[in-house]
């Protein structure tokens, strides 16, 4: 049976850090909840043990103040279930001078300190507030590592669609691995974001990601930034140089259009990644490296084998497991998030105020073929939120290669609207509903922002006209 009394306390707006006091004697709570609540806490007073271990069950608390000697439920019982629940609050003990050694003792289980009978009210403060600067300090950095994932971590790859969600499904999985991970798609579909985005969610995330683009470099420059060189390996050779393996030691070396890979150049990285050792160039010592490989290409490797130009043992050590990245004009529902993204993005580097993208560049922007996926999709918005002036990107701040209709389809959708005139409205809105939703991939939520009404009522018109 529960018994006790909850006592809720005035909560101060500008700080929100909660305080529960457990204590069986009701004055004694009261006042230390009072003394706080005047530096600001937000407090709740339980006066019996067994009503600390309720309120710890169902409610959030980020310190937990707890008289340790208390009838039912002592305070190292309560210290024990604010760990197993409340991993991230803080314990203080309050205890007499004969019960210091249990105190030493709930300080070993994870207790952040404890106060001697009669308390000083000042001492409390100043425990309570080393508790919660060690609080803030923990959610500063919870809230950075938040921000680095939303710029490297899996929420930077965007996309609703099917084709997206089984992407970053796969990126869950592999992850958290040592395997080596082939990624596969056209120019431009974020391929190297993908390769970060493994990086900042495995083990390896605190040691360095280093990036080569393979199709860059002639054979020789590309082995001496693979693996390195010592002085006098060749004309101007002056000093020794680390090469990338050796910088990305501990971390993750991505290797992008790896299918350009001169065929000499694939021997030796071969014999890397099978000895996990590199050479540098012009010097007959070993050097042993830890390395994770992660490469991407745009074409297709088999063929590249078939081809004599690629080697098939090289390109099973690289695909343990593969990744394969749609091309957007695949992936249309994923445009309006993608747009969003890139307006907001673009918006805070270039400092302008964008308050909204009208509903004819919207419907250009999904029309067109993007030949250059995401990257070309993130170029003209760039180039739109440059030249705006209004703040709502329109059909005059479009690029050049988008100020035309997208393509012939879109120029036969209006002509055929000129067919319209004179029919009932409801089958003009019936047409227009039925084309969005085929632009969007059947993303509702996406088609009802192109035209303009809210959901509810998009989903009334389907169900209405039998869509």
């Amino acid at each position: 049976m529960v018994t006790g009394e909850v006592i809720k306390r005035g909560a101060v707006e500008s700080a929100p850090i909660r305080v529960l006091i457990v204590d069986n004697e009701a004055p004694h709570a009261q006042a230390v909840a009072e003394s706080l609540e005047r530096v600001g806490y937000d407090c709740v007073v339980a006066t019996s043990g067994p009503l600390g271990v309720k309120l710890i069950e169902q409610e959030a608390f980020d310190i937990v103040i707890t008289d340790l000697m208390m009838s039912e439920v002592d305070g190292l019982q309560i210290l024990a279930l604010t760990k197993e629940k409340l991993p991230d609050a803080e314990v203080i003990l309050v205890t007499g001078h004969g019960t210091i050694p249990s105190a030493v003792t709930a300080m070993q289980q994870g207790a952040f300190n404890y106060l001697l009978k009669p308390l000083d009210l000042s001492q409390l403060r100043a425990v309570t507030e080393k508790a919660s600067a060690s609080l803030r300090l923990r959610r500063t950095n919870v809230e950075l590592h938040r921000r680095l994932d939303e710029k490297f971590g899996f929420e930077g790859v965007i996309g609703n669609s099917l084709q997206m969600h089984e992407v970053i499904d796969r990126l869950k999985r592999i992850a958290p691995t040592d395997a080596s991970v082939l990624i596969q798609g056209a120019t431009g579909t974020g391929k190297e974001l993908v390769a970060q985005a493994i990086h900042q969610n495995s083990p390896r995330k605190n040691k360095p990601f280093v990036a080569l683009n393979c199709a860059a470099l002639s054979e020789n420059i590309l082995e001496s930034e693979l693996f390195g060189h010592v002085r006098g390996a060749f004309t101007d050779a002056s000093n020794d140089r680390i090469g990338k393996f050796e910088y990305a030691h501990g971390g993750t070396l991505f290797l992008d259009e790896v299918g350009d890979m001169p065929t000499a150049t694939q021997i030796k990285l071969l014999r890397v990644l099978e000895s996990n050792e590199i050479t540098r160039v012009g010097s007959n010592e070993s050097i042993h490296v830890n390395v994770r490989i992660l490469s991407a290409t745009n074409r297709n490797l088999e063929d590249t084998i078939a081809a004599g130009t690629f080697r098939s043992d090289l390109y099973h050590r690289l695909k343990v497991v593969t990744i394969d990245l749609p091309r957007l004009a695949d992936r249309t529902q994923d445009i309006p998030l993608l747009i969003e993204h890139f307006t907001r993005q673009f918006g805070k580097r270039h400092h302008k105020t964008i308050n909204s993208i009208s509903a004819a560049a919207r419907r250009r922007l999904m029309a067109y073929d993007w030949p250059g996926n995401v990257r070309q999709l993130r170029n003209v918005v760039e180039s739109m939120v440059v030249v705006d002036y209004d703040g709502v990107l329109d059909l005059d701040d479009l690029p050049s290669e988008l100020a035309a209709p997208a393509d012939a389809s879109e120029d036969a959708r209006g002509g055929s609207l000129a067919g319209l005139v004179g029919k009932p409205l409801s089958e003009v809105e019936r047409l227009f509903i039925a084309e969005t939703l085929e632009q969007t991939s059947g993303n509702r939520e996406a088609a009802a922002e192109l035209l303009g009404i809210g959901q509810r009522t998009l989903y009334r018109k389907i169900k209405e006209f039998g869509l």
